[in-house]
């Protein structure tokens, strides 16, 4: 039954203004709709739901995340959008070879990038 339905993913923010800027204009993803409780984007087919709460709590470990062809181009685009990288050498390579970079959105939410 869910393996043909569409995911949505969700990510918490307490400034849906501050979130959107964030996720639209240094991320480049389209905003579907945005109203006093969510700013909904389109992240390349999957519906993201940026959901207005009054506190977030942090994780302490990744939220959400894209697979990327050219991690390296990737973070310096990002980076020139003035993204801010969580690792100073802002590539880590795992035992199995892939490639991760993490960042942060405006209230904290830990997202990241894959390559292989």
């Amino acid at each position: 039954m869910l393996d043909s339905s569409d995911l949505v993913a969700f990510v918490a923010a307490t400034d849906l203004r501050r979130a959107r800027a964030f996720y639209e204009q240094k991320l480049g993803l389209r905003v579907l709709e945005h109203n006093d409780f969510a700013c909904v984007l389109d992240a390349n087919g999957t519906t993201l739901r940026v959901t207005a709460v009054p506190e977030v709590r942090r994780a302490g470990y990744t939220v959400l995340g894209w697979r990327v062809r050219d991690i390296a181009a990737a973070v310096r685009d990002l980076a020139a959008r003035d993204v801010t990288f969580l690792r100073q050498d802002g590539i880590w390579t795992a035992p199995t070879g892939a490639r991760v970079a993490w960042f942060a959105d405006p209230d904290g939410n830990t997202l990241s990038l894959t390559q292989g």
